[in-house]
């Protein structure tokens, strides 16, 4: 069996959740702190997009905007004689841009639920809003941004259409699993198929356990929490 594809995912994967994970922090921490509710609707529907497009669409836009002749890729060239198209690079930028808006969402629900009241009192305590952050919010919201990170992980390495369309399918450089998994099947080698599909299954298996692992972290914190907030409410009724 040929292992290209599971490096090829493997790497693709580990390289896009990195970037994913702290520009999905970054982006929801942004809008959550926002003060327009226009300004924060149309920025949540812009990076909100890609989850609900056809990866194909997604994929034309960043051939779009990445090719040869296209407007970013035309600067690449120019700037650095660069050509992301069809690299490597290429299905790390398109699992990227398909698995960010999971990763936004998780973050921004969680930093959502994190009580004012917490925020508030550190303010008060002269904290900087970057030591506030990492130091008392990150931490209280930290089960629900690990879980987005394990589905944005996920959907990374299953990424199959916007890769095809700005990667391509080159064997041994940017044939992912899933257009291995496609290739075969085309070639009608059911077999060698069969086993590329045995192997995502067992990362995917995997990669739920994670989440219910950390889920049930998560469930315990709030019940924790709860407990806590009742004791606090009897004693002082």
């Amino acid at each position: 069996m040929d292992l290209s594809p599971i490096i090829i995912s493997i790497k693709t994967a580990s390289v896009s959740i990195v970037i994913t994970f702290f520009l999905g922090i970054w982006l929801a921490r942004a809008v959550v702190s926002m003060k327009s509710e226009r300004w924060k609707m149309i920025l949540d529907g812009i990076l909100t997009l890609p989850l609900v497009l056809p990866p194909t669409v997604a994929g034309f836009f960043l051939l779009y905007l990445f090719g040869v002749k296209r407007p970013i890729g035309l600067l690449l060239n120019k700037l650095f004689s660069y050509k992301i198209v069809f690299t490597w690079q290429a299905t790390v930028l398109a699992a990227v841009v398909i698995s960010l808006p999971l990763m936004y969402r998780s973050a921004r629900g969680a930093l959502e639920q994190v009580e004012e009241d917490l925020i508030h009192a550190a303010r008060t305590l002269g904290l900087s809003e970057e030591t506030i952050f990492w130091k008392i919010v990150f931490p209280v919201a930290r089960p629900g941004i690990l879980s987005g990170g394990v589905v944005a992980f996920a959907r990374g390495l299953g990424e199959f259409g916007a890769t095809a369309m700005i990667a391509g399918n080159i064997a041994g450089k940017t044939r992912t699993l899933p257009l291995a998994i496609y290739s075969e099947v085309a070639a009608n080698n059911m077999t060698q198929a069969g086993k590329y599909v045995a192997v995502i299954v067992a990362v995917s298996f995997l990669i739920v356990v994670g989440m219910n692992y950390v889920g049930r972290d998560r469930t315990r914190d709030v019940a924790k929490n709860r407990t806590k907030d009742r004791i606090k409410a009897g004693i002082k009724g």
